[in-house]
């Protein structure tokens, strides 16, 4: 392939259009950033649909073009550069269970990416994503998935009814500790927004309301969700089907 050096490149100039929100909503692509993020890609089986990098650099996938460093930072959105950029389909289905995290008005994307990385951690079926959150495929969020955008599945939900199993709304100092619900088969968590939480309507759809025990006053949305899921997969929480 020929060695990119211009950063008026018609491939370069599609690249960049991918760190704003409206390019990824119209092209279903968004893009990640990073040697690591390229060969997580690569472990869940996501081929790159394009991809970048700097001279020299193996990414261990053929078709990546050849770009010249100076050039390749310049459409990168991270401060110190990077060595390799690629260029991923979007992938939305439905909420499944039996372990579905619902977001809802999560608005930080970095909040977003971390939730992410906790689910597939912990063994959620998927991470379903309600009104007013950050899309998990901004530049934010896809790097704090650490590689999770492309393992966990993620989906969009218009209605509560939409969720699989019971209902769980984490609502900080409400309901019964997380730890005493025994909850027999699918199960959805429900995290709320940063400042506010989850909404009264809400909640108050929900089969439970529980809180995780704490000393102070919250936790931040990526904290809270990843301690219900240990407890939740680790603790008596949920007893899976038989």
């Amino acid at each position: 392939m020929t060695l990119i050096t211009s950063t008026n490149n018609p491939r370069l100039m599609e690249l960049r259009k991918l760190s704003r929100a409206r390019e990824r909503s119209r092209s279903g692509l968004f893009a990640a950033e990073g040697e690591d993020l390229v060969h997580a890609a690569q472990l869940a089986g996501r081929p790159a649909v394009e991809g970048f990098r700097a001279c020299g650099v193996d990414v261990g996938e053929p078709g990546f073009h050849e770009v010249d460093p100076n050039t390749l930072a310049t459409v990168s959105t991270l401060g110190s550069g990077t060595r390799a950029i690629g260029v991923y389909k979007q992938q939305w289905g439905a909420p499944e269970g039996p372990l579905c995290v619902y977001l809802h008005g999560v608005g930080d994307p970095g909040n977003v990416g971390t939730i992410l990385r906790g689910a597939l951690a912990f063994g959620a079926s998927c991470v379903a994503f309600g009104p007013d959150c950050a899309d998990p495929h901004s530049p934010k969020a896809v790097r704090a998935s650490m590689g999770a955008i492309f393992a966990m599945a993620i989906a969009r939900a218009s209605e509560l009814s939409e969720l699989p199993g019971e209902r769980v709304a984490l609502v900080a100092h409400a309901g019964e500790p997380l730890g005493r619900l025994a909850i027999h088969g699918p199960l959805s968590l429900l995290v709320g927004s940063e400042r506010d939480g989850l909404p009264d309507e809400v909640a108050a759809a929900c089969e439970h309301v529980a809180h995780i025990p704490i000393a102070s006053e919250s936790l931040n949305a990526a904290m809270a969700a990843t301690v219900a899921l240990y407890e939740t997969t680790r603790g008596s929480t949920r007893v899976p089907a038989s």
